[in-house]
């Protein structure tokens, strides 16, 4: 792998209880997250194909490490999704050159399926800056009890000079869903929304 890597933090949330009631099972999120040297830093480059590989290889490695964190088989995962925070001396393109051309094939593969597009968002921020991860179902974007998010934060990154560069999993939807929609056990996940 072309990235230079400076950390990788995983995060895991487990919601056992809300608004009082009992979440059975708990509804859990992995979060895995790698800060990276950006290559083009304070530059502007046409070309930025050094950071679209770098995407390809940190997809399979983040989803392997997010889902190895909740304990589960890759298939078993249940929603995913991607974000990316550049430091002050890089620029969005960057982070959407590691997240959109190549970083979903790995993370599919990984997961065994994924119909669905991977949901995604990317700013410009300094140290700790919150890093919102959205969610969806993989494999029917339509099931709205999996609309979610989880945000992760990393307190010395990103640096000036660099990417942080995240992709989570979940086994499972929102605690206690009930605002309708396509049910789980109605997912075709032919089309990638029903």
């Amino acid at each position: 792998m072309s990235a230079k890597i400076r950390k990788i933090v995983t995060v895991v949330e487990e919601t056992v209880t809300e608004m009082g009631r009992p979440v059975t099972p708990p509804t859990r999120r992995a979060a895995a997250v790698a800060v990276i040297e950006n290559p083009f830093a304070g530059r502007y480059a046409e070309d930025l194909t050094e950071l679209v590989e770098i995407g390809e290889a940190l997809g399979g490695l983040l989803a392997e490490k997010a889902v190895a964190a909740l304990g589960i088989e890759g298939t078993a995962a249940e929603s995913y999704g991607k974000a990316a925070a550049v430091g002050e001396n890089g620029e969005l393109e960057h982070a959407a050159a590691i997240l959109h051309p190549k970083l979903g094939t790995p993370v599919r593969k990984v997961l065994g399926k994924g119909a669905a597009l991977i949901p995604s968002s990317k700013k410009r921020g300094g140290p700790g800056v919150a890093l919102d991860i959205p969610l969806g179902h993989k494999d029917a974007a339509y099931v709205r009890s999996h609309f979610d998010g989880m945000e992760v934060r990393i307190a010395d990154a990103p640096r000036a000079g660099e990417i942080v560069v995240a992709v989570a999993v979940t086994d499972s939807g929102r605690p206690l869903p009930r605002v309708g929609g396509l049910k789980t056990s109605e997912i075709k996940g032919e089309d990638g929304l029903r």
